[in-house]
């Protein structure tokens, strides 16, 4: 008789890799080393396409398991096609997504089964900034965003907000959101 053994999956997350994975980096920080990256062509108009498919991580070149194309553009009352989601709108999917993440990679850790996850993003931004009409300050970016978890799980409630607390101060996304991140613009010519 054949034994598999299986590694302990909760909420889709393999526990063990995960622990597994957090003590080599306690050994070898520089394993957490990684560089994310997109290729975007413009179509035409406000239309563009990004392309994802390497990044850098884990002291190596890596590929994901298939290229993701992604269309962004405006709709047709900003001047667009509305061949794609704005790229402010991808920005809510971004932080929904991250936090998402990471509060299943927090619950399987903590030994809690979600057994439902829904958010809400919503983000205020006033288009006067973009346009430059006014001699007013008015920012280009959003002014607020607002995510509103709908969580159920094995847990009481305080813990379920604790772990949606502890997803959003591990977030790479808010971080990068909530805080001055430094962005160059290079421009290459012909």
């Amino acid at each position: 008789m054949t034994s598999t053994m299986t590694s302990p999956r909760r909420n889709g997350v393999d526990v063990a890799t995960l622990f597994a994975t957090l003590d080599v980096v306690k050994e070898q920080p520089q394993i957490a080393e990684f560089q994310f990256r997109a290729s975007n062509t413009w179509v035409a108009g406000t239309h563009s396409r990004s392309s994802i498919s390497g990044f850098y991580g884990a002291t190596q070149e890596q590929e994901h398991k298939k290229t993701t194309v992604i269309d962004a553009d405006h709709p047709a009352v900003l001047v667009g096609q509305d061949n794609g989601p704005t790229p402010v709108e991808f920005l809510l999917h971004a932080i929904a997504a991250c936090l998402t993440a990471g509060l299943a990679n927090i619950a399987a850790a903590r030994g809690v089964e979600l057994t439902e996850v829904t958010s809400t993003v919503e983000g205020d931004i006033d288009l006067n900034g973009i346009f430059g009409l006014f001699d007013a300050p008015v920012r280009n970016g959003y002014e607020q965003i607002r995510v509103t978890f709908h969580i159920k799980g094995d847990a009481d409630e305080q813990t379920l907000r604790e772990l949606v607390e502890q997803s959003r101060s591990r977030s790479a996304v808010y971080d990068a959101l909530t805080n001055p991140t430094p962005v160059s613009v290079d421009v290459v010519v012909g």
